[in-house]
């Protein structure tokens, strides 16, 4: 029997985006857009600079609403993608870097999207640490930050209260991973809808997909992902999902990473994970029938799977998100 969620009255989470003249209009609109408020979530979010407007790289300004006393006080500040005068490495104003110190120093989460890793890496809150940003400035990041140790090929990287993206749309996948860090995967699978994109792509997978455009002549397996997520409950194989895609396995497991930088087996279990977190937060059924609705088998699957990924047990996690 499913069991209606009831909406929390969460204290709001204070979100600053703090865009940089030379900002990125997409990496600025991803966070502005999944944080924007609505009913099922706690964020209040402003769009912060240095002054009244921002100038972005698509010819045209932005207003922002607060200012850097807002980024101090954020629960989570996010810096989005930026090329001031087309120099990566033009150093943002000291008062700017003093801003995200205190709101880090504070206990504020502190996030990039893109080459937004260049301000916090000099900023020093990536010292130490494991950072990544757009594959093409890898080794611009790496070389001119050498405390920090660069992820080259992952979507993005949590290191707790400091996280970094890769290029442009794995934005997208950062913002939905802290929406499911603080609110469960129910509500990130909703906002997902909502835009249209992957529910969840693990950080973990390949941000460089050399062929992410199909070629002509070939069809996607986009169908065949979607067949499979309608069919989690059933021992999916390789087999089953070239035959649904009427291709080899071998053309099916090339063509799979190509397009979504993973494995099937790893796009599975990923998935099977994804729809157990979301029926422990929005249905009462036991653990051993989430294990069996999700495909995972058995309650000690499950668990072992949850211990692995998420660091916790399905009924540690039911708890954390059923309020």
């Amino acid at each position: 029997m499913s069991a209606t969620p009831v909406t929390p009255a969460l204290p709001p989470h204070r979100v600053a985006i703090l865009a940089l003249d030379g900002v990125t209009p997409l990496d600025l609109s991803i966070p502005a857009q999944i944080f924007s408020p609505r009913a099922e979530t706690p964020y209040r979010t402003t769009v912060c600079g240095l002054g009244d407007t921002v100038v972005t790289t698509g010819g045209f300004s932005v207003t922002t609403g607060g200012g850097l006393d807002d980024v101090r006080a954020a629960d989570t500040v996010i810096v989005p993608g930026y090329e001031p005068g087309g120099e990566l490495l033009a150093k943002p104003s000291d008062e700017v870097l003093d801003a995200l110190v205190q709101a880090h120093e504070r206990g504020g989460r502190v996030v990039s999207i893109c080459t937004g890793a260049f301000v916090l890496a000099a900023a020093g809150i990536l010292d130490g640490l494991h950072a990544t940003t757009h594959w093409l400035h890898s080794d611009e990041l790496e070389r001119n930050f050498p405390s920090v140790t660069v992820e080259r090929d992952v979507l993005y990287v949590d290191e707790r209260d400091v996280l970094t993206s890769a290029g442009v749309c794995c934005g997208i996948d950062l913002c939905l991973h802290l929406v499911r860090r603080d609110l469960g995967a129910a509500v990130a699978n909703r906002i997902a809808r909502g835009l249209v994109a992957a529910p969840h792509r693990d950080g973990g997978q390949a941000q460089y997909i050399p062929a992410p455009v199909t070629m002509a002549g070939e069809a996607s397996l986009s169908e065949t992902r979607d067949w499979a997520l309608h069919h989690l409950d059933e021992p999916l194989t390789l087999r089953m999902l070239a035959r649904h895609a009427r291709v080899s396995p071998r053309t099916f497991m090339r063509r799979f990473a190509t397009e979504t930088g993973t494995t099937p087996l790893q796009w599975l279990l990923s998935a099977r994970i994804s729809k157990a977190r979301e029926l422990l937060e929005t249905t009462d059924q036991s653990v051993e029938q989430v294990a069996r609705a999700c495909g995972l088998g058995t309650a000690a699957n499950l668990r072992l799977h949850f211990r692995r990924s998420l660091n916790t047990t399905p009924t540690a996690y039911r708890r954390t998100f059923t309020r």
